[in-house]
Parts: C-alpha cells; sequence; structure tokens
C-alpha cells in the first residue's frame, strides 16, 4: 500500500476489544502505539462498561452504532482494528461506512456474516469455564492472563451474540484487511478457507487480504503487545486514502 498522507502522517487507529472486555484491555498496545506519535483510541462498547451495566437492551446495532461513532468522531479515514468477537460489530462498520475506513486489522478473528451464536437465549453471556473454550485460544496462557481475563470479564450483551450483522454494501470488500493471526497461523486460517467452511466465508470474499503470523494464544495485547502495537503502526503508516 502506498501512503498519501492527510494531515496527519498516520492514519488515525480506533482500537475495538473482543467479549468481555473493555478499553482496559489494549491498554499496553496503546501505550506503545502513543508513543510512536499515532492517534489511537480504544473503545468499551454498550453494555461492558462494568458488571453492573444493564444489558438487557443492548443489541448488536448499538455496537456498530458506538464504533461508527469512533470512526466519525476522528474525522479522517481510520485503521480499525477489531479483536475477537468485535469482528461482527466492526466487519458491519466496514459495510456502512467503507470510504471512512482506511484499513481492517481483524487480531486473531476475521470478518463475520452471521451471528455468533444464533441459538442463544439468555439476556448476557458470561465468560465461559475453561474447559469450554477453544484449546488453541488458551495453549500458553500464563496463569496471569488468565486470571486478568477471568477477574476482569464482563458478561456480553445476549443480543449482540444472537444477532448477525446487516450486510449491504459489496465495497466493504475492497477495503484493506490484515489478518493477524496469533492462536492459528496463517496456514491454518488459509486451508480453514480453502476448505470451503462457512463460518470463515467472510475472510475468503474480500478482495485485498493480508496475514501477519504473531505465535500466541487469543489475547495477544497481553502476551506481545509491543509486537502487536507495531503491525498495526505499519498498518496506520502504511495506509493509503482514496
Amino acid at each position: 500500500m502506498n501512503v498519501k498522507k492527510l494531515g496527519n502522517p498516520h492514519a488515525p487507529i480506533i482500537l475495538v476489544p473482543g467479549f468481555w472486555l473493555g478499553a482496559w484491555a489494549w491498554d499496553d498496545v496503546a501505550h506503545a502505539l502513543q508513543n510512536e506519535g499515532h492517534h489511537v483510541k480504544a473503545l468499551t462498547l454498550p453494555g461492558l462498561e462494568s458488571a453492573d451495566s444493564d444489558r438487557s437492551l443492548v443489541t448488536l446495532s448499538d455496537h456498530v452504532d458506538a464504533i461508527i461513532d469512533a470512526v466519525r468522531e476522528a474525522g479522517e479515514p481510520v485503521v480499525l482494528a477489531v479483536h475477537s468477537g468485535a469482528a461482527v460489530p466492526g466487519y458491519a462498520v466496514s459495510d456502512h461506512i467503507p470510504e471512512l475506513i482506511a484499513a481492517m486489522v481483524y487480531v486473531d478473528t476475521f470478518p463475520l456474516k452471521g451471528a455468533v451464536n444464533p441459538n442463544f437465549t439468555g439476556t448476557e453471556m458470561p465468560l465461559p469455564p475453561w474447559e469450554e473454550l477453544d484449546e488453541a485460544d488458551i495453549r500458553g496462557m500464563s496463569d496471569e492472563h488468565r486470571n486478568l481475563l477471568r477477574q476482569r470479564a464482563i458478561p456480553e450483551p445476549g443480543d449482540a451474540v444472537r444477532e448477525a450483522p446487516i450486510l449491504k454494501n459489496n465495497k466493504r470488500l475492497d477495503v484493506p484487511s490484515i489478518v493477524i493471526c496469533t492462536s492459528h497461523s496463517s496456514d491454518e486460517m488459509k486451508a480453514f478457507i480453502k476448505e470451503g467452511h462457512a463460518w470463515i466465508s467472510g475472510l475468503a470474499e474480500l478482495h485485498d487480504v493480508k496475514y501477519i503470523d504473531l505465535p500466541t494464544h487469543h489475547w495477544p495485547m497481553w502476551s506481545r503487545p509491543g509486537e502487536l502495537a507495531s503491525m498495526i503502526g505499519d498498518v496506520a503508516r502504511q495506509s493509503q486514502y482514496d
């Protein structure tokens, strides 16, 4: 990608955490990016503010709107980095306002075209027991990081789990996308696509995708924050605005 400067030398960066997390989860990455001169904003999506928050009426559209508001507030096209389940509203944002997304960064995730769990019926979804999580996600996870996740996890609003994004604009397919592969390697991700798995079909349909390997568990913002920040920062420096 070629650099085209619009006032700032780098595209602004918006960081969106995955399920059960708030903006705090990105602290180390955000600080590293700010030290490199990047304009960074980490988001806490509606319903994830605290354990006492009312999640009963929070919808996926609320999450999409919160991200759109942050993108518009930046005032120029942004690099939108989404982690894990945040790929659902994040991909919807790239559909709603593709002209304001300089690049998408999918951190151990991929664009999701459907609901995470359409059969989920609860008002909220707490962090499951370890044995119910994907082994690839928690492989090599330190006790420190396990404790951090368990102690600070906030239940996810039920509607954010069972609702599917509304996708109508094929211009989203042209948004430059970078997949940072942590719990699964880039070779594994490409194999999943080649095997035709429906759950990864959103990634298969994109026109401009690059893969970067960062081997670790599912939460690289804690285990390898400096390297993750460097990767996201490179995208912001190299993003081309139309």
